[in-house]
């Protein structure tokens, strides 16, 4: 942290300001939410045909952070959002067809 020190010309009295450097960019949040938005929907998509169970939860929370984030991509966020809810139904739905069995090797 820097500090500077001002002195008040008429009463003589001294304040000191401290500085953060820790200053938040709205443009840099700005620009990681629009990444979020896209990686969510990147997830997503493949998570409908392998890995449901690690791309959906993964497509769902980047879709939320961008959103609460303020994402100017909040169409693509929101479809990363509906595919990750998407691979979850796919993996529940799959689950329940084969009595609980996700993979079966051989006959």
């Amino acid at each position: 942290m820097a500090s500077t020190r001002h002195t008040n010309q008429q009463g003589g009295n001294t304040v000191n300001t401290q500085l953060t450097s820790s200053v938040a960019h709205p443009a840099r949040e700005r620009k990681d939410a629009d990444g979020m938005a896209v990686a969510s929907f990147l997830l997503g998509l493949p998570g409908l045909l392998v890995l449901n169970l690690v791309l959906g939860p993964c497509a769902i929370a980047l879709a939320c952070t961008a959103l609460m984030k303020g994402t100017q991509r909040r169409g693509r966020a929101l479809l990363g959002l509906a595919l990750g809810i998407a691979d979850l139904v796919i993996l529940v739905v799959t689950t329940v067809a084969n009595h609980g069995v996700l993979w079966q090797f051989g006959g």
